[in-house]
C-alpha cells in the first residue's frame, strides 16, 4: 500500500532550516518533497496532529511540530541511523477512523520490521498504535507511563481518559501483561488499581519507582509496546500540558525510561503523547525535554545487544531448587549485559504462551529464589498462563 495517502508532508519551514552535518536531521530521511522509502528503515517518525479524544488539552495537534524542530536540532547518536521521518498522518474524518489509519500503518510497519515512533497527539492515540497488533497472531505486553491510570468507563469521560479501559475490553483480546509506570495515588480512584491487580497487571506510583528506578527495568523489558504520556513529569521539567502536575517524574527519569525501553529488543512501538505547545515556556522547555527522551530511547534502540539466544554461550543459567511447586526455577543471566532473566514452567504455559515463558527479572528475584521464596514477577507470570 502507498504510504503517502495517509500523511502530508512535514512543513517547509521545519526541514528547510539551517542544521549542521553533525545534527540528528542530517542523518535521517524525511517526508520533505517526497515521502522516503521505509523499506529496510529501522525507525518510523509518525506525526499524528488529533486532538479531538480530549476536552481539557486543546493544542496538543501542534505538539508534533514542535516536538521535531527540537528534535532535529540534537547531535546524532551512536550507531548507524536508519530512520525515516513519514510526515504528519491525515486525521480521518471522526475519531475511529484516525484510531483505524493509525493502526493500519503501524501494522504496515511492523510487519517490515520497522518500529514506529508515534509523537502526539492525545494519549488515546495509543489506542490505534495497540490495534496495529491485531493481525500479528502474538500475546503482548504493553507499558504506560501516565500520572492518571484513565479507565474511567463512563460515557460523558473524553477518549483521552478511557483509552486503558477500551484496550482492556478490546476483542479479540491479544493483550498478555500491561504495566503501569508513575501513576500518582491522589489522582487515582483505588478501584481502578485493584482492576489492574485482579487481572494481575502491575502498576508502580511514582514513590515505589523513585525509591529504585534500576528495579523498574525488567518491567520495561517485558513490553512490546510503549506509550508515555507527558503528564507523568513534573511541571517544572515539563510545563507544556493542561493537566501537567507539580509531582512526577523528573526530565532525567523519564528519559533512563526511555533507554530501557530503547534497549529492550522486544519492544517494536512507542508512542509519546499529550504534549501541548499552548501551555510550554517561551523556550518550549517541554518540547525540549521530549525531544531527549526520544534522543535516548533512538540510543537505546542502538545499543541493542540481541539477547535472544538463551542457550548460547553469552548466557550463565543458574537452577534454583525450590521447596514448594514448581520443584526448580532456571535463572539465564547475560555475559554482555549482566541482565537477569527466569522461566516459567512450559509445561503450564501451553504452546501459545511459549514467548513469553521467559520472563525479564532482576537479581534481586533470584536472590528471592534462593530463599526458597517465588519472586512476585514469576506469580504474576504463571498467573496470566494459567
Amino acid at each position: 500500500m502507498d504510504l503517502t495517502i495517509f500523511f502530508s508532508p512535514i512543513d517547509e519551514s521545519i526541514y528547510s532550516a539551517d542544521y549542521p552535518a553533525n545534527s540528528f536531521f542530517k542523518n535521517i530521511r524525511v517526508y520533505a518533497e517526497k515521502m522516503p522509502d521505509y523499506n529496510g528503515a529501522q525507525l518510523a517518525l509518525i506525526g499524528v496532529n488529533e486532538e479531538r479524544g480530549t476536552t481539557d488539552n486543546q493544542g496538543s495537534a501542534q505538539g508534533p511540530d514542535e516536538i521535531r524542530k527540537k528534535l532535529y536540532r540534537l547531535k546524532k547518536g551512536t550507531g548507524k541511523y536508519n530512520i525515516v521521518d513519514l510526515g504528519n498522518l491525515n486525521s480521518g474524518i471522526d475519531l475511529d477512523e484516525t484510531y483505524t489509519r493509525i493502526s493500519e500503518v503501524c501494522r504496515m510497519l511492523l510487519e517490515n520490521n520497522v518500529m514506529p515512533i508515534l509523537l502526539g497527539g492525545t494519549h488515546d492515540l495509543d489506542y490505534g498504535q495497540y490495534r496495529g497488533y491485531e493481525e500479528m497472531q502474538k500475546l503482548i505486553s504493553f507499558l504506560n507511563v501516565d500520572a492518571f491510570l484513565d479507565l474511567d468507563d463512563s460515557k460523558q469521560a473524553p477518549a483521552s481518559r478511557k483509552h486503558i479501559h477500551k484496550m482492556l475490553l478490546h476483542e479479540p483480546n491479544y493483550l498478555f501483561g500491561y504495566t503501569h509506570l508513575a501513576h500518582q495515588s491522589y489522582l487515582v480512584d483505588p478501584f481502578s488499581t485493584a482492576v489492574l491487580e485482579k487481572l494481575n497487571f502491575e502498576a508502580h506510583r511514582i514513590g515505589q519507582m523513585r525509591t529504585n528506578l534500576t528495579e523498574m527495568e525488567p518491567a520495561i523489558r517485558y513490553a512490546d509496546m510503549f506509550s508515555f504520556d507527558v503528564t507523568a513529569i513534573k511541571s517544572s521539567d515539563a510545563p507544556g500540558n493542561a493537566n501537567a502536575q507539580p509531582f512526577g517524574l523528573t526530565g532525567e527519569e523519564a528519559c533512563q525510561i526511555c533507554w530501557y525501553a530503547g534497549m529492550n529488543e522486544k519492544l517494536s512501538s512507542a508512542g509519546f503523547y499529550e504534549y501541548n505547545p499552548n501551555y510550554d515556556d517561551v523556550h518550549k522547555k517541554t518540547a525540549s525535554v521530549v525531544a531527549t527522551m526520544i534522543w535516548y530511547f533512538v540510543e537505546g534502540f542502538y545499543h541493542r545487544k540481541q539477547e535472544s539466544n538463551f542457550k548460547s554461550n553469552d548466557f550463565l543459567k543458574y537452577v534454583v531448587s525450590m521447596p514448594v511447586e514448581p520443584e526448580t526455577i532456571a535463572f539465564y543471566k547475560s555475559k554482555l549485559t549482566e541482565k537477569w532473566w527466569m522461566e516459567v514452567s512450559h509445561s503450564r504455559a501451553g504452546a501459545k504462551y511459549a514467548r513469553n515463558s521467559i520472563v525479564p527479572c532482576s537479581y534481586a528475584d533470584y536472590q528471592t529464589a534462593t530463599k526458597g521464596e517465588l519472586p512476585e514477577r514469576y506469580i504474576n507470570a504463571l498467573a496470566k498462563m494459567t
